[in-house]
């Protein structure tokens, strides 16, 4: 991963973390799902991003995040360096092999730094 996308994803997930201490849940998966748009191309940061959904998912006592979290992790980990549904929010309320628009501001940066500038 690009150390410019990288610092845009610790970022987003350094703010997820802290709003999952805090207890904000809402918020937390929010910045997860930001999380997994800018690191899906890169099979440890994706599974992180999912690994940390499934979290929220368990303390929210939501059987269809817990449950949709699991193949999306191993997925993550399997699959990320050969296809993914670019801008695809990671949530397990989402179709998982749909690709969405990305964020304004995030569209310079993947363009610039995502997975075809890295070879």
């Amino acid at each position: 991963m690009h150390p410019v996308l990288q610092q845009a994803y610790e970022k987003e997930m350094t703010e997820a973390v802290a709003q999952y201490n805090a207890g904000d849940l809402q918020l937390a998966f929010f910045q997860l799902e930001r999380a997994h748009i800018l690191g899906q191309s890169c099979p440890v940061e994706h599974a992180r991003a999912h690994w940390w959904m499934l979290k929220v998912g368990w303390r929210r006592r939501d059987f269809l995040e817990i449950t949709g979290q699991i193949p999306r992790i191993l997925g993550a980990l399997l699959f990320s360096r050969i296809w993914v549904p670019i801008g695809n929010p990671g949530g397990a309320r989402v179709p998982p092999f749909q690709s969405m628009p990305v964020p304004e501001e995030f569209r310079s940066i993947l363009k610039q730094y995502g997975r075809d500038s890295e070879t």
